[in-house]
């Protein structure tokens, strides 16, 4: 079981920033996720992966994979009040879930630099 946060990496986020849209992704996918496989999940210790795509495009793309295999996601859109332009689209949290489900979508996507 795990959950994966999917970051933006054409961004140039300060870390600050980037910290805080991983905590809006990974809370938002939380939500929506079965709380049979919250409590599986959270027994198993919360296990946690942040990776990158290069632009929008790419995260739209794993964005709708995530949706036809129908696991708990949230797309992050900032809400311009800082370092971004209000409904820059930011990271996408995905599950928890199991790691396969998830694997066969974001196996190949690098970690997060």
């Amino acid at each position: 079981m795990k959950q994966v946060i999917v970051m933006r990496a054409d961004l140039g986020m300060s870390k600050g920033k980037l910290a805080a849209q991983a905590c809006h992704a990974s809370l938002g996918a939380y939500k929506k996720a079965d709380g049979r496989i919250i409590r599986e999940w959270e027994f198993q210790g919360g296990k946690k992966v942040v990776v990158q795509v290069k632009n929008q495009e790419e995260l739209f793309e794993v964005y709708e994979l995530v949706k036809a295999a129908d696991i708990p996601s949230f797309l992050v859109r900032d809400a311009g009040h800082t370092e971004l332009p209000p409904s820059t689209v930011t990271c996408l949290g995905i599950g928890p879930d199991k790691d396969e489900r998830i694997d066969k979508i974001t196996q190949d996507l690098k970690l997060l630099k």
